[in-house]
């Protein structure tokens, strides 16, 4: 089996942004900590975007940073050591939320081969697999990696913030992609997806716009697995945006539809819905995975 290492300051780095309020700011971080970064700007469509990334690099293989993503400097002094099973895989690396402290795949930095992205058919471009409507993950060669080199920052602003929430609210309810029956529910969403789902519908109220992330992650699951909302439109930003303008007016802020929202989580759902205060979420996030080292690059989850 041949082996080859890859330091990953030789490959291309790719900043993908579209309209994440502070993409000018994290841009001019980026380019300060990478020189050679390029950067692709307003695609319309998650796999268009991906695609458009992938052109954009001269490396075979490439690095990919989320336009509200700040990298941790010491991730370009690392190596990829990589053989004849993981030589055409994605990574996928975690990153600290700034919202609510969780340590996961979203938002966090990635690399890709030119390959994999060009034969990818996904999110708007997908053949209509469950698979394949809402994420890139379950392909068998796209690997969720352990360690952490990146802080995810989706709270620029309440819309983003509410953005971010909701699409988490809707993807941590589904099982590889597929919504589940209300029966269903507690048997077939992975327990890892649970608790972030818990995470997320709860911890935030001590950052800017955090608020707008619980609402939007608590209303993702209120209408995915309560109402006939179709889900798979979680992958249209356009669509979303249409969901925000409305779910965002007065009489869906109010308090007599966000207790009714809450109840039904609880009672039909059994999510433990709460609200931590600034305080409360401050604690959490202090203690919550504080003991966690990374492990190396090249360790999965």
């Amino acid at each position: 089996m041949s082996i080859e290492k890859i330091d990953v300051a030789d490959l291309d780095v790719i900043f993908l942004t579209y309209d994440e309020p502070k993409k000018e700011e994290f841009w001019a971080t980026i380019q300060n900590m990478v020189p050679w970064a390029k950067r692709v700007d307003g695609v319309l469509g998650s796999d268009a975007a991906h695609k458009a990334a992938a052109d954009a690099s001269d490396t075979a293989r490439f690095i990919l940073i989320d336009g509200d993503n700040i990298p941790d400097p010491a991730f370009f002094n690392q190596q990829l050591v990589l053989d004849d099973n993981t030589r055409d895989c994605v990574f996928r690396w975690r990153a600290r939320n700034t919202i609510n402290g969780l340590q996961y795949g979203n938002g966090g930095l990635s690399s890709w081969t030119k390959d994999f992205v060009r034969n990818m058919r996904t999110h708007e471009a997908s053949d209509g697999s469950a698979e394949t409507l809402v994420e890139f993950c379950f392909h068998p060669q796209y690997w969720a990696m352990a360690d952490c080199f990146s802080t995810t920052y989706p709270n620029g602003s309440p819309f983003q913030a509410w953005r971010a929430g909701f699409r988490e609210g809707v993807k941590m309810c589904l099982d590889r992609g597929a919504r589940p029956s209300l029966a269903e529910f507690n048997s077939r969403v992975v327990s890892r997806n649970y608790d972030n789902l818990c995470i997320w519908q709860t911890v935030g109220q001590d950052v800017d716009n955090g608020h707008m992330a619980i609402h939007g992650a608590r209303l993702g699951t209120y209408l995915t697995m309560l109402t006939d909302w179709d889900y798979t439109e979680v992958q249209d930003f356009a669509k979303l945006e249409r969901l925000w303008n409305k779910y965002s007016a007065v009489e869906y802020m109010c308090e007599d539809f966000t207790f009714e929202v809450d109840t039904a989580l609880k009672t039909r759902l059994g999510l433990p819905v709460t609200s931590l205060n600034a305080e409360q979420s401050r604690f959490f996030k202090h203690h919550y995975k504080s003991n966690f080292k990374n492990q190396g690059i090249m360790i999965r989850e």
